[in-house]
């Protein structure tokens, strides 16, 4: 018997609108902000709903870096690693690791420097 439920995933950043809004343009959904500017929520349509807090100070994870923790990452399956890829870095993503191409996953940062993955399905 679990003892709680995932309510949502809560991304620390500097500008909790523009990240939403990066995610929003990655994986569709609606952005609701609290008024403030400090919380916005991002519902993504049949999936895990992201939420983006404004953290002062912010100071990005660094990847691959073996002496400091990204802390934790997304996996995004898409159906097209290239499509995908395009799309993300048109939106303000930066690729991490330009590595092996032919591998089942690229790695990326978003605007605010959280590392996340596209995953081929």
């Amino acid at each position: 018997m679990a003892l709680a439920k995932l309510g949502v995933v809560v991304l620390d950043c500097p500008d909790p609108s523009a990240l939403a809004g990066f995610y929003a343009g990655v994986l569709g959904g609606s952005v609701e902000g609290d008024g403030d500017g400090d919380w916005v929520d991002l519902a993504v349509p049949g999936g895990q709903a992201l939420a983006f807090q404004k953290a002062p100070g912010f100071v990005a994870p660094k990847w691959p870096a073996p002496d400091d923790s990204q802390q934790f990452h997304l996996d995004l399956v898409v159906d097209d690693l290239d499509t995908a890829e395009k799309g993300v870095l048109e939106l303000g993503a930066k690729p991490l690791d330009a590595a092996d191409r032919s591998r089942s996953f690229r790695v990326y940062a978003d605007p605010a420097g959280h590392p996340f993955c596209l995953c081929a399905c």
